[in-house]
């Protein structure tokens, strides 16, 4: 599609991509843009990925139907091309243009990037780059779009400071119509204003009006216009909030496809590893009415064929039972799928899964974390040796012969003992299904760990290249003598440790990564998450040139009482909640759930920060 002023500079470009349809567009279900009109603001929604991960996105979606929905704003998007079309655009002097309306990203007056992993950050430069943005928000004028981020990224996001104008911290739904209600007030007012007046607004937060330096005790920060700490917004509601109607159905095959429902936000297990579980606290379900409603709508709007109902720990939810119960007497007769991207080891879990056909004909995937009782108890992972042992006793017995078991490698405390403690949970789940009569075959991942911002392990050093690779291979020594011959019933992926280490060395950086970021993208930094595009050597000779170290942002233990690059973001989490987490981890202590599951009852409020939003704690308040 192209409106009347623009020319789809891209389209005689798709016969010699290797993927065409990632570039296509014309969804079923993609709305067209908007007429243009006095005070419309235009985002482009950009992804800095390939198509097929953005559009497996369900928060990119329900930003898009957002925009689309407000009066004084409209959305289209675009994705980062592939390294081929890449070449293509520049060879062809073409810019890099939305999939809707093929607007040259330069042409809208916001670009929006969302952050959801560190090693996509030099896709966004290769974005603005072919969209005719400058790179460094500096290097801006009146004429140029205001560049903005949001997402997980935004709650550490100095490593890209320079390069946005500004960032939204929290939940899109509550913060942006604001934002853009703002913008659209001021249209055609000098950047300068726009940006001195999204910084008044909660949850914006806007590099260039605070001040930042770094020094032996760690990040500084000066508010000025921009009042800090910069608080994250949320929903108050999920009912309430802002949900889609319909969903684009991708016009090429994608990660996930199927239609995607959200059960519940936020989670109270307390994985003192996981940051999603800290910064969407409190939890806040949606009804099974609503569940109910909205899946079997988008059903029948949009054809798909498989239903995921999301969640960080879908079997959490207090209303699952009901919500599988009826939608499964819906869509069995449609054939349409239901599945569970999340399951605890536990019975009930097993249970759930059994009553869904998409489930009984795959694998399980289970999440262990650690090889032993002792390390699980310092990650607040309450999983027990008998949890395992008859979780999978289920699993087997239940007619699965296939699972996996995710694992991580270097985290905090761990020891060749923990290590092993994997093999022998292997090994333990072979016999078990062996005892079943079955057959097993067992995928082991074991993933290197990476300390993120606002979580308790936010001060602990990251395991070394060396030290994760060395634990690779033991495990992969020690499954192979364990498991010999071909075809093995076990097998065995890690990620690669080069890319581990980079990733939390932009996890838990501050503002001089923009420089290695920029220099490491001229040199042809691109896909830094992808195996095939990934080149260390590049990254290694982009620090150089900068003059860092990177073992310095990632391979430290940090005082507590540093300044950290992430102080001036209120996550909601209280800090002195995650030192007291902290401290019970290295004492190999629990945290039990605050909230109550099924017939468990709720251990007590552990004062987190948020009690006075959580209707779990004494005195707080439903949302």
């Amino acid at each position: 599609m192209n409106l009347p002023e623009y020319t789809d500079g891209m389209q005689p470009l798709l016969a010699q991509a290797k993927r065409p349809s990632r570039y296509a567009g014309c969804e079923f279900g993609a709305p067209p843009p908007k007429a243009e009109g006095s005070g419309l603001v235009r985002v482009c929604l950009a992804f800095p990925d390939v198509y097929e991960i953005g559009m497996s996105y369900l928060g990119f979606q329900i930003l898009y139907f957002l925009l689309k929905s407000l009066p004084y704003a409209d959305g289209e998007r675009a994705y980062c091309p592939w390294t081929d079309m890449e070449a293509l655009l520049r060879e062809s002097g073409t810019p890099l243009s939305s999939l809707e309306g093929d607007r040259p990203l330069d042409a809208f007056d916001v670009v929006g990037f969302t952050l959801q992993y560190e090693l996509s950050y030099t896709n966004i430069l290769t974005m603005l780059d072919l969209g005719r943005i400058p790179l460094l928000a500096e290097d801006r004028g009146e004429a140029h779009p205001l560049v903005a981020a949001g997402g997980p990224g935004a709650f550490a996001p100095e490593p890209l400071a320079p390069f946005m104008d500004f960032f939204c911290v929290g939940e899109g739904e509550e913060l942006f119509p604001e934002v853009l209600k703002r913008l659209s007030e001021m249209k055609g007012r000098p950047r300068e204003e726009r940006l001195e007046a999204l910084a008044g607004i909660e949850g914006v937060y806007v590099p260039s009006l605070t001040g930042w330096s770094v020094g032996a005790d760690g990040s500084s920060f000066r508010p000025g216009v921009q009042k800090l700490p910069v608080r994250r917004r949320i929903v108050n509601s999920l009912d309430d909030a802002f949900f889609p109607d319909m969903l684009m159905v991708p016009s090429a095959g994608i990660v996930h496809d199927r239609v995607a429902v959200e059960l519940f936000r936020g989670c109270t297990r307390g994985c003192r590893f996981c940051q999603a579980g800290m910064i969407t606290r409190p939890v806040r379900e949606r009804s099974p009415a609503k569940v109910v409603q909205r899946t079997l709508s988008l059903v029948e709007k949009t054809g798909w064929e498989e239903v995921g109902l999301l969640s960080l720990a879908s079997c959490d939810y207090s209303g699952i039972e009901e919500v599988l119960g009826e939608l499964s007497a819906e869509l069995a007769p449609r054939n349409v799928r239901l599945s569970l991207p999340s399951l605890r080891m536990d019975s009930f879990s097993v249970d759930l899964a059994a009553g869904l056909e998409t489930m009984r004909r795959g694998g399980l995937t289970f999440a262990p974390e650690a090889g032993t009782q002792r390390l699980r108890n310092v990650i607040n992972k309450g999983v027990t040796d008998g949890d395992f042992n008859s979780c999978l006793e289920k699993v087997f017995s239940g007619g699965w012969n296939r699972i996996k078991l995710y694992f991580m490698m270097g985290l905090p405390t761990e020891t060749e003992e923990d290590l092993a403690g994997i093999l022998e949970m292997t090994e333990r789940a072979m016999a078990i299904g062996r005892a079943c009569g079955k057959k097993p075959r067992i995928a082991v991942s074991a993933a290197g760990f990476v300390p993120k911002p606002h979580t308790p392990f936010q001060w602990e050093r990251q395991a070394s290249i060396d030290e994760l690779r060395s634990a690779g291979r033991f495990l992969k020594r020690g499954l192979s003598e364990k498991f010999r011959g071909r075809g093995s019933p076990v097998t065995l992926s890690y990620h690669e440790p080069e890319q581990t280490f980079l990733e939390g060395v932009f996890a838990r950086g501050d503002r001089r990564l923009a420089s290695v970021i920029l220099t490491a993208w001229r040199q042809g930094a691109r896909f830094d998450g992808w195996t095939e595009t990934f080149s260390y050597q590049l990254w290694m000779d982009a620090f150089h040139r900068e003059g860092l170290d990177p073992a310095e942002f990632a391979s430290r233990e940090r005082p507590l009482d540093e300044g950290l690059p992430w102080d001036h973001i209120h996550c909601g989490v209280a800090k002195e909640f995650l030192l007291r987490e902290r401290g019970l981890a290295l004492k190999e202590g629990l945290s039990p759930d605050c909230r109550p599951i099924g017939e468990a009852s709720a251990a007590p409020c552990r004062a987190c920060g948020v009690q006075n939003m959580c209707s779990f704690a004494p005195g707080g308040t439903a949302l």
